[in-house]
């Protein structure tokens, strides 16, 4: 039996090409959003943060033998907690993640710290396009009244935001994807002077902020990927399942 650990577009692709292939698995899911969209694709959801604690029960209760990680290129904590139970549970994880794009051109950071400090040196509204799970961090070393904020319109981020203080003005609650003129339009209506976005990869709809960016000379700053080494990793979903086929 396999686990997919979810919460991107290419986990649930990945959930195709299992049920393709005749594979069976248990799709792993942390929110409402998240666990309404996965059943579409898989017969056994779970929902719910798993610690390595959680995960080595589930894996030893449902004899997991292989674990696909396909979380989001930045959610590394559950990645090296899924790594974590699968050594102590001697079990294979494949991790699958989108390409990285990025290019030398562009205003890279390192952290969350890294990101604010160089968004700070430009004037106007801050367009924060980095989701609603770093946000709090972000408002540490960010201007907090020239801050706007994109996130998914769910009930839960909402209220997460509503604890932090910002006002409905601040808050753009609206689900992708985004193409470059959304971008564009959405960039000029916030009078934006510069966007911090990540680097999420074509599938995230990252080059389409990019491009938006440059046709209003407005600067983006990046924040790229921790380089984590993971033992198996897979960009191409066919690849992924010729070598679940292999084992």
């Amino acid at each position: 039996m396999i686990l997919l650990l979810g919460g991107t577009s290419d986990s649930l692709k990945i959930a195709e090409a299992l049920n393709e292939n005749d594979l069976y698995f248990y799709l792993s899911v942390v929110s409402d959003y998240g666990e309404k969209l996965a059943a579409t694709l898989a017969k056994q959801v779970i929902k719910g943060r798993l610690t390595v604690a959680k995960m080595i029960d589930f894996i030893e209760n449902q004899e997991i033998t292989l674990l696909i990680d396909a979380t989001h290129p930045y959610a590394v904590e559950v990645s090296k907690n899924a790594m974590a139970a699968c050594k102590q549970t001697e079990i294979d994880y494949f991790r699958f993640e989108r390409p990285s794009l990025i290019a030398e051109e562009m205003l890279i950071a390192d952290s969350v710290k890294a990101a604010s400090i160089k968004a700070r040196e430009y004037e106007g509204n801050i367009y924060l396009t980095t989701g609603s799970k770093t946000l709090e961090e972000f408002l540490k070393y960010l201007p907090k009244e020239r801050v706007i904020v994109r996130v998914l319109p769910t009930v839960e981020v909402l209220a997460a935001i509503d604890k932090l203080g910002l006002t409905t003005d601040q808050i753009e609650a609206v689900k992708g994807p985004f193409s470059k003129a959304l971008n564009r339009e959405l960039l000029i209506h916030n009078h934006a002077g510069v966007m911090i976005t990540k680097e999420s990869g074509q599938a995230g709809g990252f080059l389409e902020k990019i491009n938006a960016c440059k046709e209003l000379d407005i600067p983006c700053v990046v924040l790229t990927r921790e380089q984590v080494d993971y033992p198996e990793k897979f960009s191409s979903i066919q690849n992924l399942i010729d070598r679940i086929k292999e084992r």
